[in-house]
């Protein structure tokens, strides 16, 4: 079984986990502020939720899109290496997609250009697979190769696991980010090209205690982490709220209602389903929706 803990909670020490120290950077639309390409980057740079969630839009429904702002918040991200002897390379931790992927040095785009790249010549556990890969997001592409070598998370060493080598990443999105690629921990449905991904692999080869992970982000630079293997009690007080996943595919739940008061707006989402508070303007979602909890989306999007 699979289970995913968000935290907002303090982190701590404990044993039979295994913690991975994630970094919040600065904000890339204050990065794009400071190199004066804020509005131009917005206007040309629309988030399309459905590009990254196409699971959430069947083919058989008709679907008007309607472009979202994008507060590019995309902040935290921790270092994973790769091959033998290690290459390093800081990765977001994205539970709304299923692939591992970094750039490669075959790749010429600015964008690989301004970021560590995977070198395969320099591993010697590096096989090749001949797979072209190719994934799109809300806010960017790739298309690489797939490869596969020994992936080292904190202490973790994940063997033989499959990953992208991007040899193009067109656009300007992943020119300015910090993080060099996206280690997704979604499930094995939404993998491209049907890949393993890290977390399933590292249930596969019998790496974790407990088979769960869990994710803590904090408001400070310093202090935000994702465990494997357990849950460290001593972030929070009382007892954690398990939700059930509604669709194996995302982390997806089941949510009750979209409720303002005071001007704030109210995601609520319980099991079993509670009441709707009183005092309260229901806005949105009053017959109950399905929500996706994914770390590596920078916005939220509702009906």
């Amino acid at each position: 079984m699979r289970s995913l803990a968000l935290l907002c909670v303090v982190l701590a020490l404990s044993d039979g986990i295994t913690r991975l120290p994630l970094e919040r950077g600065k904000k890339l639309r204050e990065i794009l502020r400071e190199k004066g390409l804020l509005h131009h980057f917005l206007q040309h740079h629309h988030y399309d939720i459905g590009t990254k969630f196409p699971h959430a839009f069947p083919d058989v429904l008709t679907v008007v899109t309607e472009p979202l702002l994008n507060t590019l918040d995309m902040e935290y991200y921790g270092t994973i290496s790769i091959g033998t002897p290690p290459q390093d390379f800081t990765v977001v931790f994205d539970t709304g997609s299923s692939n591992l992927w970094v750039p490669s040095v075959s790749c010429t785009s600015p964008a690989c250009q301004s970021h560590r790249m995977f070198n395969p010549s320099q591993s010697s556990t590096y096989k090749s697979t001949g797979q072209n890969l190719s994934i799109h997001y809300g806010t960017g592409d790739m298309e690489g190769i797939v490869g596969c070598d020994t992936v080292t998370v904190a202490s973790l060493m994940d063997t033989n696991q499959l990953f992208g080598l991007s040899t193009s990443e067109p656009g300007q999105f992943f020119v300015y980010v910090k993080f060099d690629g996206i280690l997704g921990l979604g499930y094995p449905s939404l993998a491209a090209d049907g890949i393993t991904p890290v977390f399933d692999n590292m249930v596969n080869e019998s790496l974790l205690e407990q088979n769960l992970f869990s994710v803590y982000l904090s408001r400070e630079t310093m202090g935000s982490t994702v465990v494997f293997g357990g849950i460290d009690e001593s972030y929070f007080t009382g007892s954690i709220n398990w939700i059930p996943v509604s669709y194996q595919g995302y982390w997806q739940i089941s949510m009750d209602s979209i409720s303002r008061m005071q001007g704030e707006c109210l995601i609520s989402s319980s099991f079993p389903p509670a009441s709707i508070i009183v005092n309260m303007q229901e806005i949105a979602c009053s017959s109950g929706c399905q929500a996706i909890i994914d770390t590596g989306t920078s916005l939220v999007a509702g009906p």
